[in-house]
């Protein structure tokens, strides 16, 4: 994508608002310790990110690891995946010195940590070559050096090369074949072709990129063959012009020079296209320093200027909140005019990872910040549904996969209905698609990890659940499924609800309710009765400790979240929950065990906690507290994990960044509210900065204050909304998104009982 009017966003910037915002983004932050961010270089939304590969023997999620050997850099990724890497293809590998095979392990080790910041990268080799990139929307830039006296200069482009897995899940890349083509031009020798791979966590088919590359130096090549897709064998090795096989093959380029640089595009189209958009969006003669600068303005204008403040003495405070705004702005990636699919007028959006970590905290910020492309991410969801047939929970390579819960994009699509996005969206046409989900069984994938249905999109425990109301053990995940089934009907009866359909409205409304039948009041924890619980196919309960989830994993009752973390996730029928819990101070009580330490027996990195904040289930509990009368518990645990299990550096996630859920949910404890998805309302927390100010787009902004607020001192004491005294521990999108507005807190050390207004709507309880 380019930095374009694609985003639509307000370029006007106050004084404040120019500063080099770029400065507080460090771009390495969860790389490491399975956070998997991507340290390379991208812009908002786009097609390339590129970086390095490495190879330790694990699993290189976005290419990069901290240790290991270089294998390649290359110009397609993704950030804060899981499941198995995708991509690392399109890439270059310099070598040194001749070279007899170029199939065999080029591989070779750093001699120092990489320099990563926002717009640039840089690698050195342990032979002493160095190699710079940046990057435009669909094209990158490499830069290398390679030292004097040490051999002939090479670069090898390996067509063949892609991010392996080693998890033994099936879910690993192959190669499929490809092609090569080298001819010389007026500016030297140009190489393009295509690469044809498949699989990755999202368990895709066959899927093509084209390339086309050029460099500035003059240069000989010969191109490579291998005998087979994998090995090292070589069938040719020659100047042949191109080469195009199912077998291994590509080109190396040999250079008299020892600075080269090199400039590539992709397409999902053709080669041609791809030459076109290297063309255009890097021109030859382009400087990497022009590049990276370019790549720092688009961020600058586009993403890190939506939120600006003027309480900078806290660099920390500030590098998280950049940070976390450059890592959730990654992907999804606008792949407009790049689908090789169908042909539309709509615009085309891919590599969704995936809704069921993305509906709870990133899909309502990106809406706020990025209203243009959000509306256009939607339109494009339901393209997807027009054309292939199902909305995507997950998608990448142009396929869907892979659906981890129930039908999300439901919930996304209710959350963007009842907060007046309309635009280009065709609404009939969306709410027909959540109802395919809701009615139409998807075709069983078999899936290894879960044969019992499909993973690949829809619901696919539907029969149950239209059929029994609830979710028996005949399917996997059936706990976790039937809460999140409950929710996303939800986001049916909301939609349906203000498209004037009565009939459709109260149906989904009642299904919406049906996970109160997979609650079994007599299982007991702690003191506690009453949990979410297995069904087995004959409809009796099963025995179940609701502090264990088994493997948590594809296979189980629940699915990465423990039976009283998944008993809170009914989050459109709380006051039913409340009541199933026995009362307000019933549920606070039960609410509070999950923060207690010694409690889990596991979950040792987080105090033996039962919440977990690496896990999406649990990302709204800390602001349950506001339901039952207690913001200052919602403020006090929010705050205590934000600080605890936060920080600016590689290993500062407290998991998987699951494509920015993480970063986002630190964004709005920062900002101090938390949205309910599908759902108008936001709770009230409490903001990190004397002064945020939000651009809504279109003129409009948020502008929040606080007062009397210290690193101790973050208890909400009052708040103002639009200057008017406020006693509620909630807020609607009307109040302060819809036409922007103000938020006035004034903030100390010790609780105060200030929310004495009626507690937040629970929309689904009768």
């Amino acid at each position: 994508m380019r930095p374009s009017a694609r985003l639509g966003l307000t370029l006007g910037l106050s004084a404040v608002q120019a500063r080099d915002l770029s400065q507080f983004v460090l771009p390495g932050t969860g790389s490491i310790n399975g956070g998997n961010t991507f340290p390379g270089v991208s812009l908002p939304f786009g097609v390339v990110k590129v970086g390095p590969d490495l190879y330790t023997g694990s699993d290189s999620y976005s290419g990069y690891q901290p240790t290991g050997n270089f294998i390649g850099f290359s110009l397609l990724h993704e950030s804060g995946t899981g499941g198995a890497p995708k991509y690392g293809v399109v890439a270059q590998m310099p070598v040194l010195g001749a070279i007899d095979n170029p199939l065999t392990d080029q591989g070779v080790n750093r001699s120092k940590a990489d320099e990563i910041r926002l717009g640039y990268y840089k690698s050195n080799l342990f032979n002493g070559i160095t190699v710079e990139m940046s990057a435009s929307g669909k094209a990158g830039l490499y830069k290398y050096q390679f030292p004097e006296n040490a051999g002939a200069s090479n670069v090898i482009v390996d067509v063949s090369h892609v991010l392996p897995s080693f998890r033994g899940q099936g879910l690993g890349q192959n190669y499929l074949g490809g092609s090569i083509s080298v001819k010389a031009t007026n500016g030297g020798l140009r190489y393009q072709g295509s690469g044809s791979y498949d699989n990755g966590w999202n368990r895709a088919p066959k899927w093509t990129v084209h390339f086309c590359g050029y460099f500035d130096q003059a240069a000989t090549y010969k191109t490579f063959l291998g005998k087979d897709s994998t090995g090292e064998e070589l069938a040719n090795y020659s100047d042949a012009q191109t080469q195009n096989s199912e077998a291994r093959l590509g080109a190396i380029f040999t250079f008299e020079t020892t600075k080269v640089s090199s400039r590539v595009g992709v397409s999902f189209i053709s080669p041609d296209q791809a030459c076109e958009n290297v063309d255009r969006e890097i021109p030859a003669g382009t400087s990497l320093e022009t590049l990276a600068d370019n790549v720092k303005t688009a961020w600058n204008d586009q993403v890190l200027s939506k939120i600006t403040t003027t309480d900078t003495a806290n660099t920390t405070k500030l590098q998280l909140l950049y940070s976390s705004l450059y890592h959730m702005s990654l992907i999804p990636t606008n792949k407009t005019g790049e689908n090789p699919l169908w042909s539309s007028s709509e615009p085309y959006y891919d590599d969704i990872f995936t809704f069921w970590d993305l509906f709870r905290c990133t899909t309502a910020l990106l809406h706020i910040l990025q209203p243009v492309a959000y509306e256009e991410f939607l339109r494009s969801l339901v393209d997807i549904w027009r054309h292939d047939g199902f909305l995507p929970d997950g998608r990448s390579s142009f396929f869907n996969g892979a659906t981890q819960g129930g039908s999300n994009a439901d919930n996304v699509l209710a959350d963007a209905y009842v907060k007046g996005v309309r635009g280009a969206i065709n609404w009939e046409d969306a709410f027909a698609a959540m109802v395919t989900d809701a009615e139409e069984v998807p075709p069983n994938n078999n899936d290894p990890r879960d044969r019992s249905s499909s993973t690949k999109e829809g619901r696919g425990a539907l029969p149950d659940w239209i059929d029994r109301g609830f979710i028996t053990t005949k399917y996997r995940r059936s706990v976790s499924r039937a809460v999140e089934y409950a929710g996303n009907d939800f986001g049916l009866y909301q939609v349906a609800k203000g498209l004037g359909k009565a009939e459709e409205t109260q149906k989904y409304l009642n299904r919406s309710r049906n996970w109160r039948n997979q609650w079994n009041p007599n299982l007991e924890a702690l003191g506690f009765t009453g949990f979410l619980g297995p069904i087995d196919e004959n409809g009796n309960f099963k025995s179940q400790d609701p502090l264990s989830c088994g493997g948590c994993y594809w296979g189980d009752d629940y699915y990465q979240g423990l039976p009283m973390e998944y008993s809170f996730n009914a989050h459109h029928d709380i006051n039913k929950l409340v009541e199933l819990s026995g009362g307000a101070d019933r549920f606070v009580a039960r609410l509070g065990k999950l923060f207690e330490g010694g409690v889990s027996s596991g979950n040792s990195q987080f105090n033996h906690t039962l919440f977990n904040p690496g896990n999406e289930p649990s990302f709204t509990s800390p602001y349950l507290f506001n339901f039952a009368g207690r913001q200052d518990l919602s403020v006090k645990h929010s705050r205590f994990v934000a600080r605890s299990y936060y920080a600016p550096v590689p290993g500062g996630l407290p998991g998987n960044s699951d494509a920015g859920a993480m970063e986002s949910w630190l964004l709005w404890s920062m900002i101090g509210l938390y949205p309910m998805t599908g759902q108008t309302t936001f709770l009230v927390g409490s903001p990190w900065f004397s002064d945020l100010t939000i651009d809504l787009g279109g003129g409009k902004k948020l502008a929040i204050t606080a007062t009397g607020g210290s690193d101790d001192a973050y208890y909400v004491q009052s708040l103002k909304v639009n200057g008017k005294s406020w006693d509620k521990a909630w807020l609607t999108w009307e109040d302060v998104f819809a036409n922007g507005g103000t938020l006035d807190f004034e903030l100390g050390s010790k609780p105060a009982n200030w929310a004495t207004g009626p507690t937040p709507p629970s929309p689904a309880t009768e």
